[in-house]
C-alpha cells in the first residue's frame, strides 16, 4: 500500500459514486497572532493498494512545530477487505479534520504512518500578519 497524495484543505468528502472531492487546498496560513488554533482543517491522504494489502493496517498522524517538537499524534486501524476476483486497484481516501495548534510562525509538517513508517509529509507554512490588529489567540486566517 502506498500514499498517492496527502493534502491539507477546506473540506472534503466522498460522493454517493465513490468519487473524492476536495475544496481549498492550501499549504500556507497567515495568523492574526500566535499561538494560534486553526480549527477544522482537513487533510486528505489517498492511498492505493491490492488484494495483497487485505488485512489490518496502522495509520498514524504526527504534527510537528517548526521547532520539531510534536503538538500531537494520533493513531488508528485501517481494515482492507479482500476485494472482488478481477480488481487489481483499491483506493482508500481517509479524511481528517483536525484542529491545528500553532505556536510558532514557520513550518509545520503532518507526518503520515503506515504500518510503523512513514509515507507522507504535508507541509504548512504559518506566517503572522503584517501590522495585524491585535486579536484573541484563537483568530486565524487562511
Amino acid at each position: 500500500m502506498h500514499v498517492t497524495f496527502a493534502l491539507f484543505a477546506d473540506a472534503a468528502n466522498l460522493s454517493q459514486e465513490g468519487k473524492l472531492n476536495i475544496l481549498g487546498v492550501f499549504d500556507a496560513l497567515q495568523v492574526a497572532s500566535l499561538p494560534a488554533l486553526h480549527p477544522r482543517a482537513t487533510l486528505v491522504v489517498h492511498l492505493k493498494g491490492t488484494a495483497s494489502d487485505a488485512g489490518s493496517h496502522r495509520v498514524t498522524l504526527q504534527w510537528l512545530s517548526p521547532s520539531g517538537t510534536e503538538l500531537w499524534s494520533s493513531d488508528g486501524e485501517l481494515g482492507v477487505a479482500t476485494p472482488p476476483q478481477g480488481v487489481v486497484d483499491m483506493d482508500f481516501p481517509l479524511i481528517a479534520q483536525l484542529d491545528l495548534p500553532l505556536d510558532l510562525a514557520g513550518g509545520y509538517l503532518m507526518r503520515v504512518g503506515l504500518d510503523g513508517a512513514t509515507h507522507a509529509e504535508v507541509a504548512l507554512q504559518v506566517r503572522p500578519a503584517v501590522n495585524a490588529p491585535a486579536a484573541p489567540a484563537s483568530a486565524w486566517m487562511s
